[in-house]
């Protein structure tokens, strides 16, 4: 049996994608080893494969990343390994090295345009220390997907190499609506949800809070983490929004999945401030398919047009709160309207399906170079 290394540098819990895969490749009988960090506030894990926490004294920063991949770098040293897989351009160096001194065959799962992040392209000369370690490894690569097909046509043309693309979609989740949930949270008001484990800067979380001044029988509930959750607590403050705004800490993928099957819209509201918010379509968008929570969505490319093709939301040219407040008024006197995205999102529930994507996955790694 091969053994397989996969390194991030999240805490391993709340990455939907990478469970996703991990649990695709034990299925074509891969040995696994998932490597991570430890936080103060990790959950615990318990997967049936093995699972390695670095505990780091370095939380974030240039300081951080120094110490993990230094770090990372030795555990690949000295543990057993046929194949690498690095996930994404943070863990992609001390990979390179490992795979080269060892001959070994190295896998890239890019999750996002990395170097067009907002927190680096504000930063420029930080910018240049990734874009070099991605310029100088990324023309060597032979294993490489990503997200969607936007994003691997940028590094197929800039790159010259061959980019798969595996979508984050969730698996199957057939979870019944719970409705004594739905009573004990929502009542009869509208519920929107807002998750993922990286809402950050320009994903139109503040918006999205200051949106609820202007509704007046809806709750909005934010899941996950992100370097905002403490702005939008004080926004949530400074505007005695309280009783309308509901923050909840990352949490286990069926806990979420519980408080997004009673929501009645689910939101993805990121900004046009760079490349790769344009090019993303978060995995949240496949979670509200699962669900068959209607949609509305801000207008980048790749996103809007995955909700135009299967008619399933509503995609808002305008991120004014005042403004997201009056569609989301209209979305819910519009009952026909809902049905019917209701009815597609119970098509695009079978066809957007984890079951079906990790196909193309189980052929790549069949077939590595």
């Amino acid at each position: 049996m091969q053994k397989i290394i996969i390194s991030v540098t999240n805490d391993l819990v709340t990455d939907q994608r990478v469970k996703k895969i991990c649990e695709s490749l034990q299925e074509i009988n891969y040995d696994l080893t998932l490597i991570g960090r430890k936080l103060s506030n990790s959950l615990p894990i318990k997967r049936n494969y093995k699972t390695i926490r670095i505990n780091l004294f370095f939380k974030k920063g240039f300081l951080f990343y120094a110490e993990y991949n230094i770090r990372l770098f030795f555990k690949l040293l000295f543990l057993k390994k046929d194949i690498l897989l690095a996930n994404d351009l943070d863990t992609l160096l001390p990979n390179y090295i490992i795979s080269r001194l060892f001959n070994k065959k190295l896998v890239y799962d890019s999750h996002e345009l990395f170097t067009e992040v907002p927190e680096l392209t504000s930063r420029p000369k930080v910018k240049n220390v990734w874009l070099n370690i991605e310029n100088h490894i990324f023309p060597k690569l032979k294993n490489v997907y990503t997200v969607n097909n936007k994003i691997a046509e940028f590094y197929t043309s800039k790159y010259k190499v061959p980019v798969n693309v595996i979508r984050n979609i969730a698996p199957k989740f057939n979870s019944n609506y719970n409705s004594a949930l739905a009573k004990k949270i929502k009542g009869d008001k509208k519920m929107l949800i807002l998750q993922g484990s990286g809402i950050n800067v320009d994903r139109g979380a503040e918006e999205a809070v200051l949106m609820m001044k202007y509704l007046k029988n809806h709750i909005l509930y934010i899941i996950g983490s992100g370097d905002v959750f403490e702005k939008l607590k004080q926004i949530i403050s400074e505007n005695k929004l309280e009783k309308k705004v509901f923050i909840k800490s990352k949490m286990t993928y069926e806990q979420l999945m519980e408080y997004t099957k009673i929501a009645d819209l689910g939101l993805s509201l990121d900004k046009a401030t760079n490349l790769n918010y344009e090019y993303s379509l978060p995995n949240k968008i496949f979670d509200y398919i699962q669900a068959e929570t209607p949609v509305l969505v801000s207008n980048r490319e790749v996103i809007a047009s995955l909700v135009e093709k299967n008619k399933i939301g509503f995609i808002s040219k305008t991120h004014q709160p005042e403004e997201l407040a009056k569609i989301i008024t209209s979305i819910f006197k519009d009952e026909k309207l809902i049905i019917e995205w209701k009815k597609k999102l119970k098509i695009a529930a079978k066809k957007y399906t984890w079951e079906n994507e990790s196909k193309k996955l189980k052929e790549i790694y069949k077939n590595l170079l």
